[in-house]
């Protein structure tokens, strides 16, 4: 973020400075003045009275007030003001009065960075060599499907030959455990072959040298040792890939770190799920690696992301839904929160240690394998076999007869086949999400403190996997049905005011059954709920309880011990307390989180909708066009299934004739089918209309059929990530879309309202969302890009928000909605400001 050999110190990257960009040449009354006249523009007034609120007397909102900021930064003879400064200082006088003071002092440096390494130029484009690594990228592809394909049906060939029953299932164990051994050291061999060790470097987007970045890249992060995350396995893997890594190391994200080599963990570290640190970013046509460096019992929470060219002392904290920046070091002992992160004394260790051994260690990673070799893979592969033996019309369907695609018969027992295992799957896989994990829980206390790798640890980590059902949970969100699934994998809900949006359809957890949400509370996209608590050795599962009357805005962590109450708004990306005062009544924003008003007047415009009979009227004609919603999702969901039996079908036809060329042309025809059926499906949703911005209640029309649309969203598969085919998808979805695009893992829940330059560069889970709903009100807009942007590793950009060209967003940042940011800027923070 500076150039080499620059000086910052931790309180230049963390807070807004209240001291003008310049010596004022006016007097603090001529700032008022100007103030006053550019507020009085924005909110429609001919007068401001300097002493007025800017959200009581005044009626505006975030969304003006960040429209008031944009003008001010485009006026020379005012200072810069961001939105925490308006929070901060809410009327024109107070405003005035900071950026009139004098500069205060400097402060002592809390953390001094140097040697950061300077921006990057950003790479000439080339449409070449973008169409020439998309070309590279799908020849890798499809040889990778088709020796796959091969694989397979060597081993289903030698497997069938078996005799009997238990000569059946040997046969499927060896093979099976070959397999899942060459999957796990392929990704091993193939980055020490292709990268060796890697460095901190420069490499040019679209090049080769990118080619196999992302060849390695991915392998690695398919790999199915990412799913014993959490265990020692994990760490081992790591540790093959050339990460070096201390002893009793606690690993729990999934997000893989992809240049092991530049990652270092010490002895007793924990690394809690949600947390990135990559070792790499992309910006301005570029893949920059850079080391990561933590020191022994170094704690780093949930919803976290560690730059590269980072690094923390021992005993350091890192608190969740908070970020390090390039160059950012925290000392020994010392903590820190918020993006980008600033000392706090706040200790996010919430439990102590407890024994576990070596022998733990070995014992459950090898009970881990054993289960995986032995039950898991033979059911894989064993499961097409028992269930054509169960559903007759699924063995006429995968005959391996020639087939005559011309008979009826075919379609028929195609569509009956896959009409038995959806809707069947469906309801024995709600039986088993309501039953089995309500028995586990019965093994765990709250509050006693376990030791990892046991049995005690094992039925936990089932029930989180158990429970955390993505298909039902898209089912039943945004709608009344999800409160009554919510209670039955069972979240306390006790009186319930039921609104038709309690819930949306991404909520985590990591225990249900301590999980309790208060009377009249409603709750966006993301909510993580923090059940548990880590240590190196131990963890213990806990209640958290968020109180009555709360709203919830997107990707919001909240931990156990969160200091909220009775009605609070806790804002997209908002990091909850956990120390100090209970806080009720207000409303909370950034990371660091502020204090911002509960609601403003524009939010309640439609609360007349929200109680009495009207709001059962209203309820009631929701209900029944989500009911409709819910059907066309099964519908969809099943016609999906028929189509890929075809596949399937056809493939098994073809095996005799033309080999394993039939079932990789069948898994690659499978992929396009399914990107193209389920962009069909979002189109249709909209009746191939693009969305247009919307203020509405909760009980318009137009917001039901926006859950609609958030239903039937297109599939996004991971393998398009940092491909030129992710732009394709884009395109296919309605994305207003310029030339060159990176995207290395970003979503767009509004795609038809967000435009995007040429050159653009998206990062791992970075998010451009074009609305938000606040209790009962539903708002949305457009948001543009302009050429060469680039939006950091989980960063979120709102509605109605314009970035210039050539803008950088720094990772975790939150740029909230109505922001302009002007050309060539570097913005970062929760909420972004000015850097």
């Amino acid at each position: 973020m500076v150039g080499k050999n620059a000086q910052v110190t931790a309180t230049d990257l963390a807070e807004p400075s209240t001291a003008p960009r310049e010596p004022s040449v006016a007097t603090t009354a001529g700032t008022e003045s100007l103030l006053a006249d550019v507020l009085a523009a924005v909110v429609h007034v001919e007068h401001v009275p300097l002493d007025s609120h800017f959200f009581d007397d005044l009626s505006a909102d975030s969304l003006l007030m960040a429209q008031f900021c944009a003008r001010l930064r485009k006026r020379d003879d005012l200072p810069t003001v961001s939105m925490k400064d308006i929070y901060r200082y809410p009327t024109i006088r107070s405003l005035a009065a900071a950026f009139d003071a004098p500069a205060p002092a400097p402060a002592v440096p809390d953390v001094v960075v140097t040697d950061v390494p300077a921006p990057p130029e950003p790479a000439t484009p080339s449409t070449a060599r973008y169409v020439m690594c998309g070309a590279l990228q799908l020849l890798l592809f499809l040889g990778y499907a088709y020796v796959t394909a091969l694989v397979l049906a060597v081993g289903y060939d030698w497997i069938a030959a078996g005799s009997g029953l238990l000569g059946g299932y040997v046969r499927t164990v060896l093979f099976g455990g070959a397999v899942f051994l060459g999957m796990c050291v392929l990704p091993i061999l193939a980055k020490w072959l292709l990268i060796g060790r890697w460095k901190p470097q420069r490499i040019r987007i679209w090049s080769l040298a990118y080619v196999r970045f992302w060849l390695v890249r991915t392998l690695i992060q398919l790999n199915p040792l990412v799913l014993f995350a959490g265990s020692p396995l994990y760490v081992l893997y790591l540790k093959a890939l050339g990460a070096h890594i201390g002893s009793r190391v606690a690993i729990l994200s999934k997000h893989v770190p992809v240049c092991t080599d530049l990652l270092t963990v010490g002895d007793n570290t924990v690394i809690r799920k949600e947390a990135f640190l990559t070792c790499y970013r992309a910006e301005a046509g570029w893949i920059r690696t850079g080391p990561v460096t933590l020191g022994k019992d170094v704690y780093i929470s949930e919803s976290t992301v560690l730059d590269i060219d980072v690094s923390m002392g021992d005993g350091a904290q890192l608190g969740h839904a908070s970020s390090l920046h390039a160059g950012q070091a925290v000392p020994a002992g010392e903590r820190r929160h918020g993006t980008p992160g600033q000392p706090t004394d706040t200790n996010y260790r919430r439990t102590g240690p407890a024994r576990c051994s070596t022998m733990s260690r070995v014992s459950y990673s090898l009970a881990q394998l054993l289960t995986a070799l032995l039950v898991y893979v033979p059911l894989m592969l064993s499961g097409a076999d028992l269930l054509v033996s169960q559903v007759p019309q699924l063995k006429s369907v995968l005959s391996t007869e020639p087939l005559t695609f011309t008979s009826w018969v075919f379609y028929r027992d195609a569509l009956a086949a896959s009409f038995v295992l959806f809707f069947g799957s469906l309801l024995f896989g709600l039986l088993f999400v309501t039953t089995v994990p309500r028995l586990l829980n019965l093994f765990l206390k709250p509050d006693k403190v376990y030791p990892l790798y046991g049995f005690h640890y094992s039925v936990h980590r089932a029930i989180a996997r158990l429970t955390n059902n993505k298909f039902f949970m898209r089912l039943a969100g945004d709608s009344s049905l999800v409160v009554q699934y919510l209670r039955g994998i069972g979240y306390d809900l006790s009186q319930v005011e039921q609104t038709g949006s309690n819930f949306g359809t991404d909520v985590k957890h990591e225990n249900p059954y301590l999980t309790t949400i208060g009377t009249g509370t409603m709750v966006a996209d993301g909510l993580s709920v923090i059940n548990a608590d880590y240590s190196s050795t131990s963890f213990r599962v806990t209640r958290v309880a968020i109180g009555p009357h709360n709203f919830l805005g997107n990707q919001v962590a909240y931990p156990a011990g969160g200091r909220t109450g009775d009605n609070c708004l806790l804002a997209t990306k908002v990091m909850v307390p956990i120390d100090g005062e209970v806080r009720e009544g207000v409303g909370l924003l950034g990371s660091p989180s502020f204090e911002i008003p509960r609601s403003v007047e524009r939010d309640a415009t439609f609360d007349h909708l929200r109680s009495g009979a009207e709001l059962r009227r209203q309820l009631t004609r929701k209900n029944r066009h989500n009911a409709v919603t819910l059907a066309s999702f099964l519908f969809a969901r099943w016609i999906h299934l028929f189509g890929v039996l075809l596949l399937a079908g056809a493939a098994a036809g073809l095996y005799a004739s033309v080999g394993a060329l039939a079932f990789a042309a069948a898994t690659v025809l499978t992929l396009a089918f399914t990107l193209g059926f389920t962009a069909l499906a979002e189109r249709a949703s909209t009746r191939f209309r693009p969305q247009s911005p919307r203020f509405c209640s909760i009980y318009h029309p137009h917001f039901w059929q926006h859950e609609r649309f958030w239903k039937h969203q297109a599939m996004e598969l991971r393998l398009l990530n940092g491909t030129p085919f992710k732009g394709l998808f884009w395109r296919l979805l309605g994305v207003r879309l310029g030339r060159r695009l990176f995207d290395d893992g970003a979503r767009m829940p509004e795609r038809t309202l967000v435009t995007i330059g040429d050159d653009c560069t998206l990062n791992i889970s970075s998010v451009i969302q074009c609305h938000s709903q606040e209790d009962g009100t539903f708002k949305s807009d457009r948001s543009t890009l302009g050429n060469g942007c680039t939006l950091g590793a989980g960063t979120l950009v709102h509605y109605g928000v314009t970035v210039g060209d050539g803008v950088v967003l720094g990772p975790d940042s939150f740029l909230m909605k109505g922001e302009e940011v002007p050309p060539h800027a570097r913005w970062a923070g929760n909420p972004a400001r000015e850097m």
